[in-house]
């Protein structure tokens, strides 16, 4: 349910460091990451092969899709090796009291 925040996707406590955790927001597929106090949320979906990021790994280039090796900045959604040439989309996301909150119909690139 949309909230002036955003939409609630989970507890902050949910969420486990450097794990990508896939959610459904209408038709919008959104990987979500947290790398220590910060939480980024991308569109799940490789630019280059349409793979689901979210069954991919956190690595030190951005997050990693499983079946080519092309990676995302996690901040830009810049792709950060190939294949890919293509950014994929970044969320807004909002951490207020524990819970996390993005909101899909607003990219930050």
């Amino acid at each position: 349910m949309p909230t002036p925040q955003g939409i609630r996707l989970c507890a902050l406590s949910e969420l486990d460091d450097k794990a990508p955790l896939a959610v459904q927001i209408g038709d919008v597929p959104v990987v979500v990451v947290r790398i220590g106090d910060e939480v980024h949320a991308l569109r799940d979906q490789c630019t280059h092969a349409r793979m689901a990021l979210s069954d991919g790994e956190v690595t030190s280039k951005g997050i990693e899709c499983w079946m080519h090796g092309a990676c995302f900045d996690l901040r830009t959604g810049a792709p950060t090796s190939p294949p890919a040439v293509e950014p994929v989309d970044v969320y807004l996301v909002r951490v207020e009291d524990g819970e996390v909150f993005v909101d899909p119909g607003t990219t930050v690139n």
